[in-house]
């Protein structure tokens, strides 16, 4: 049975499995427990020997043409190839109006129909009814 060439989705799926790795690594490195440093370091120094087999069949597919989106990059990868550059802040302008005209705002237009008009959903008048008792109840 042959191995199929390698294409973009093998070398995505390489990406995939850089970025669990690293993951993995840093696990062990911080939260992992082992009874001695030694135990921690030889795990450590066998993920990151799988690791680097992958990283050197990614970059060696994508020496070979295997297109791929810089974005599916892990950000192990990213980091070797550009520095991270902060990113420019749009600025925005804010206006200092006061709030009290979104609630004028935010009230329905009741020149619209409901689309619930004739139905069993259709509240408008229960609400109507209410509203009318609660301004009786405050007056």
């Amino acid at each position: 049975m042959s191995t199929p060439p390698p294409g973009k989705y093998q070398l995505r799926s390489l990406h995939e499995e850089i970025g669990l790795f690293d993951r993995k690594l840093a696990h062990v490195s911080k939260y992992e427990s082992f009874p001695t440093e030694a135990d921690r370091e030889v795990a450590v120094s066998k993920l990151n020997s799988k690791r680097k087999l992958l990283v050197r069949n990614a970059l060696q597919m994508a020496k070979d043409g295997v297109e791929f989106d810089p974005s599916e990059l892990p950000a192990s990868l990213r980091a070797e190839e550009t520095p991270n550059e902060p990113l420019p802040v749009p600025s925005v302008e804010i206006d200092a109006q006061p709030e009290t005209d979104s609630v004028a705002k935010a009230k329905p237009d009741s020149s619209y129909p409901s689309p619930y008009a004739g139905t069993a959903l259709d509240c408008r008048q229960e609400v109507q009814a209410y509203k009318q008792s609660k301004a009786r109840k405050q007056a």
